[in-house]
């Protein structure tokens, strides 16, 4: 790269032509809470993962400006490659190199990501050459970890049961951050469904935290404002 530019690689493939737009997107994942006090918090949560969108023209004939690895190669060789990158349901690594005309080294982008998709447009103004708009996503390694929650033993007792004891029919009565409530179901530790805890049965308490964004809607506390969990809306009835 004598002449500075930019080396797009897809895994171990160096588009002929550097895409002239390139755009990533760090999505957000945060979350707010109203508390009792009608006070609005930002809970920060792992950013979800990155989107990266570009177009890139493949060319059919040898032009001086487009790079090649190992000798010129036809535009069925990168069509070829892209659909390996989709169907065989494996990560790859999506590198960007930026070097100044003087040589000078810039920064680097360098993502594990997934091909989503792509798109093959031809045009009669390109003549034989074809645009490939690609969609790529941030992949990130996991493993199934196993978690133990342990509750306090201060805490009100519930009974273990296989069917609901009661009714968990709605009243038409609001429920609203302070309401009284009767909880028959599961607590959890977080308003996603996360860190599954004991399960309460005619118990009474009291919401202290609502999330429209959860899967669990309500968050319990004790007639005197110990925190117990996250329950179900169908969990909760209003007294």
């Amino acid at each position: 790269m004598a002449k500075g530019g930019y080396d797009f690689y897809l895994d171990k493939c160096l588009l002929p032509i550097a895409p002239q737009k390139l755009q990533i997107k760090i999505n957000n994942a945060n979350s707010t809470l109203t508390l009792i006090n009608d006070g609005e918090i930002n809970i920060l949560k792992t950013p979800k993962l990155t989107d990266i969108e570009f177009e890139c023209e493949i060319p059919q004939v040898k032009y001086p400006f487009a790079t090649y690895k190992d000798g010129v190669k036809d535009a069925s060789y990168f069509l070829d490659y892209f659909e390996t990158l989709k169907t065989k349901k494996k990560p790859f690594q999506f590198i960007v190199s930026r070097t100044m005309p003087n040589g000078k080294v810039l920064f680097s982008t360098n993502i594990k990501v997934s091909m989503e998709d792509y798109k093959i447009v031809e045009q009669a103004k390109n003549a034989f050459d074809l645009t490939v708009k690609i969609k790529l996503k941030q992949y990130r390694e996991y493993a199934t970890k196993t978690v133990s929650v342990k509750m306090d033993d201060s805490e009100p007792k519930a009974t273990v049961q296989s069917k609901r004891a009661e009714s968990t029919t709605q009243s038409s009565k609001p429920i609203e951050i302070g309401s009284e409530v009767i909880v028959n179901g599961q607590l959890f530790r977080d308003s996603y469904g996360g860190g599954a805890g004991k399960t309460l049965s005619n118990y009474k308490g009291k919401v202290n935290f609502i999330n429209t964004d959860g899967s669990h809607l309500y968050h319990i506390a004790t007639s005197s404002g110990e925190w117990l969990g996250w329950v179900t809306a169908e969990s909760v009835k209003a007294v």
